[in-house]
């Protein structure tokens, strides 16, 4: 549910900024929605004794130094409306916004075994072609039995498994017998 309303407040903040603006802007609410993981933060923003006004300022203090208008008046509007929880949907599905924008994607390999750095450079260039954009990844040594690629954003997940094609060897050979 935040998730769809956050898309709201994104597409007419789309239609008012640049990309440059939009990208200043996932910043600030990417630092906000980081408060809202504090519970001292939580517990003062939740409280019914704490007015609309007070809770305005001590957010506005927040973004004062991204100096925006923008950004005042969605955060004005954000606490008119009691929607501060939204702050950390809007802050990811800006994110994503803006990561589906500049088809700049990032993700990650698994493998219980050692890379090379020149096979990581050559999973992300045939990726980047593959699905037109530009992905990096990063290795992660786990105890994943093979290898698997997972680029989030774009719902990729490609994972080479040593027990599963040790089963399919075994099952064609049974086949051919």
């Amino acid at each position: 549910m935040e998730e769809l309303i956050a898309k709201r407040y994104i597409k007419a903040l789309k239609q008012g900024s640049d990309a440059q603006t939009m990208q200043n802007m996932t910043v600030v609410f990417s630092a906000l929605a980081q408060s809202f993981k504090d519970a001292k933060f939580i517990q003062i923003i939740d409280n019914p004794n704490v007015t609309k006004e007070e809770k305005l300022e001590i957010i506005l203090a927040a973004v004062k130094p991204a100096k925006s208008e923008t950004i005042d008046s969605l955060v004005k509007i954000l606490v008119e409306k009691k929607r501060l929880f939204i702050i950390p949907a809007l802050a990811e599905a800006m994110r994503k916004d803006m990561v589906n924008t500049s088809k700049t994607y990032s993700g990650v390999v698994y493998s219980d075994s050692d890379i090379d750095a020149k096979v990581i450079e050559d999973l992300s260039s045939g990726l980047s072609k593959k699905f037109d954009s530009n992905i990096s990844l990063e290795f992660i040594k786990d105890n994943f039995n093979g290898i698997k690629v997972d680029v989030e954003d774009l719902g990729i997940e490609i994972n080479f498994s040593k027990t599963r094609i040790n089963n399919q060897i075994i099952e064609h050979i049974v086949k051919a017998i």
